[in-house]
């Protein structure tokens, strides 16, 4: 951070919870603090009563989740078996490396859902804020999505990356990739009409470009408008989930003002 200068964080995540409109597993129970306060005392072999104040314990929740629901880290083994030839890393063989850097944020807000973004749609947003990316930058698909994150149809509405796309970002030198849209690849109905027609290179094409190069990408991320362009810091952590191909994270980004 330099000298004189305020710090703003800036939370990029979405919250799980129940009655989401994700299509991932979500659901929480919630035990409030005179429920648990029955269920400890029952363990403890005491009566409710006899806790410092009687009757009242500490909540608890129970949580049923998949690892891809909520703002989450898609692991290289995601996307297939192998990545470079290699047995693809989990999310607890991800680098920490690769999980704090420079962000920048490339703007297709302005897009379509359902349309592909291409390396020419990539260079021309590059082009636009004068950037030239260098290897370890973490690049943020800004969709602006996010905020259908409450209509029930939030799964149809984003652009997403292509192959061709996610590969020339992984040429450039970025591990870690971003997305306010629900996936990363285009809505997922649309990719499979198009593999039903025939066309299977429409069908993740992004994700499975990851079985090519090595690469991580995060999805379902948040007010990425709340950004610059770059010149800010950015740490996307994935929790620590053995043998996993995903892992929910809480992006931040750190901005200096």
């Amino acid at each position: 951070m330099s000298e004189g200068k305020k710090l703003r964080l800036v939370d990029l995540s979405l919250p799980i919870r129940n009655a989401s409109f994700d299509t991932q597993e979500q659901h929480i129970e919630y035990t409030d603090h005179i429920e648990m306060g029955r269920l400890r005392a029952k363990a403890y072999g005491i009566q409710p009563d006899d806790l410092p104040l009687p009757g009242v314990h500490a909540a608890m929740e129970r949580v049923t989740l998949s690892t891809h629901a909520g703002t989450h880290m898609d692991a290289p083994i995601h996307y297939g078996p192998t990545s470079e030839g290699k047995p693809a890393k989990t999310i607890d063989q991800i680098p920490l490396e690769w999980c704090y850097g420079d962000g920048v944020v490339l703007d297709f807000s302005w897009m379509e859902a359902g349309r592909v973004i291409g390396v020419d749609d990539l260079k021309d947003a590059l082009k636009k804020i004068d950037y030239q990316l260098k290897p370890g930058d973490i690049v943020l698909i800004r969709t602006d999505r996010w905020l259908d994150f409450d209509k029930v149809d939030w799964v149809m509405r984003h652009p997403g990356m292509g192959r061709e796309s996610t590969l020339w970002l992984i040429e450039q030198g970025i591990r870690m990739m971003g997305t306010d849209g629900w996936g990363w690849d285009i809505p997922i109905p649309t990719m499979a009409e198009a593999l039903k027609n025939g066309d299977k290179a429409a069908f993740f094409p992004g994700h499975y470009a990851g079985r090519d190069k090595e690469y991580c990408h995060v999805e379902k991320m948040a007010r990425l408008n709340e950004l610059p362009a770059h010149g800010f810091k950015i740490g996307v952590f994935p929790i620590l989930i053995e043998r996993a191909s995903g892992g929910w994270c809480r992006p931040v980004a750190f901005v200096e003002e």
